[in-house]
């Protein structure tokens, strides 16, 4: 299986970093991809024409293989007015008490329509499209396969891999439960779909006959091989590449990263609404009582936005949305194309012990 992905999408190494939306740049992804791995655009809060934009930018930085990722969802969104309210007060509250001047507001939108986004990557061309939060529809699926764009899904389940495989998905990336960011999962409650990545891959292994791409905590090339024995074709690694140069998450949030405890990692939704790996740190802790009583996303995600930005350009590392995997404290910042470089050196120096 690794190399009939590997061979399929032009790449050298079994290596993908993943679409961390608003922290990956242009120049990660093509950094990453002309390393040999398969850099990632995370555009699920990109406007259509800045993926337009973002996608040319890659490939004036490289010719080989890329990937676009988005969240599917609905185009419209009806927020409760109540919520929207109570929320605003809330995040208002605690930033006069952080000392932060910025305060919430009504957005244009919540988000952009997905149907747009997909609009857009379907005339961006990349070789290869993936998708979080729920499935895309058959004719959505034959319209990616008619440009010969290659389509990863994503799953948090056996069940949801299995939904994937049976749309037609070309291949399966498996978001274990140590997977820093946003959980993909969509046919489960997030709680229930807390998998651990090495219990998950040979579970998906025995039930579906695509690729599977593992994601969830790798950090090194030990962790490639192991997720490999297990059954994985690939392996996709987001935190590894935040503190990167190239990465565009906030200087506090990479610094924060290499002192993480991994006790400190946990499930949050009160940044986004919606289920997502990181950091529990003081806005976490701030907005823990009544938690149930926000909006969903991407309601509070588009009210917090602004209050992210100005707790991100102060310095505030304790007050964003500081997503990580399970081990990230091993995160190594140095260029992009070094990681990959030492992420298979690594990885080839294990295979080798194997073999000895």
């Amino acid at each position: 299986m690794r190399h009939v992905l590997t061979e399929r999408l032009g790449i050298s190494h079994p290596l993908i970093q993943a679409p961390m939306a608003g922290s990956t740049t242009p120049e990660l992804v093509s950094a990453v991809s002309q390393a040999g791995g398969l850099g990632s655009l995370g555009a699920g809060y990109l406007s259509p024409q800045a993926i337009l934009e973002q996608a040319a930018q890659v490939r004036a930085q490289t010719d080989k293989p890329y990937a676009i990722n988005l969240f599917v969802m609905a185009d419209e969104f009806t927020a409760d007015a109540g919520l929207v309210t109570r929320a605003r007060e809330r995040l208002d509250a605690l930033m006069v008490k952080e000392g932060l001047a910025i305060r919430t507001s009504l957005p244009e939108r919540w988000a952009f329509r997905f149907s747009d986004q997909l609009a857009a990557l379907r005339e961006a061309r990349p070789p290869v499209a993936s998708f979080a939060f729920d499935l895309i529809t058959p004719a959505q699926l034959r319209e990616l396969k008619q440009l010969d764009i290659y389509v990863i899904g994503t799953a948090t389940t056996v069940a949801e891999a299995k939904a994937w495989a049976e749309l037609g998905a070309d291949a399966v990336g498996l978001q274990g439960a140590e997977a820093g960011g946003h959980r993909g999962t969509f046919l489960h409650e997030p709680e229930d779909a807390l998998i651990g990545l090495f219990a998950l891959l040979p579970l998906a292994a025995r039930a579906v006959d695509i690729p599977l791409i593992a994601a969830g905590g790798i950090m090194d090339g030990r962790a490639m091989l192991a997720a490999e024995v297990l059954g994985a074709a690939a392996s996709q690694l987001g935190t590894a590449f935040l503190a990167c140069p190239e990465s565009s998450a906030a200087p506090a949030w990479k610094q924060d990263l290499q002192q993480a405890q991994d006790h400190q990692i946990t499930t949050i939704r009160s940044f986004s609404g919606r289920a997502a790996r990181g950091l529990r740190n003081r806005y976490v802790e701030a907005m823990s009582q009544r938690a149930e009583e926000l909006p969903p996303y991407p309601i509070l995600n588009a009210l917090t936005s602004p209050l992210r930005k100005a707790a991100a350009a102060a310095g505030r590392g304790d007050l964003i949305s500081e997503w990580c995997g399970q081990a990230a404290s091993l995160v190594r910042p140095m260029p992009a194309a070094t990681l990959v470089a030492e992420l298979m050196r690594e990885y080839a120096q294990a295979r080798a012990g194997l073999s000895a």
